[in-house]
């Protein structure tokens, strides 16, 4: 039963990650990487390929391994949240309330997401400490 969970916790953000290919303000790598975080809980094929994966696997085991995201993926990031909040402003239903809390939501999530290591800063201190060595 446990398996079934984690497997379907699983295709459930790779079906997330998925749309994120078609949406350009859906991010798709920090789905697959909620999806490889389940899918090594119960289903190591998936996990396999999802750092094998020609395109998303070298972001994914970045962050596995060393918690750092590519400059030009934090600015992406950034700017279509940007993007979406002030598209956001021009619809009329959500009340200003839930406008303000996605914004600070926003806000949160870049703020965080900007303080995790470059995966190039990352690559070159790993090289430095082992010519040090």
């Amino acid at each position: 039963m446990t398996t079934v969970f984690w497997r379907c916790l699983a295709l459930s953000f790779v079906a997330l990650g998925f749309i994120g290919l078609l949406l350009p303000v859906m991010p798709t790598v920090p789905f697959l990487i909620v999806a490889l975080w389940a899918a090594s809980k119960g289903w190591p094929s998936l996990e396999r390929k999802l750092l094998e994966h020609p395109k998303y696997g070298a972001d994914i085991r970045a962050w596995r391994e060393t918690r750092s995201v590519r400059r030009s993926a934090k600015w992406a990031a950034i700017l279509m949240m940007t993007g979406g909040y002030i598209i956001l402003w021009f619809i009329q239903w959500p009340p200003v309330w839930l406008k303000i809390t996605v914004g600070v939501i926003l806000v949160s999530v870049g703020s965080w997401l900007w303080t995790r290591p470059d995966l190039v800063e990352t690559i070159k201190s790993n090289d430095h400490e082992n010519t040090d060595a």
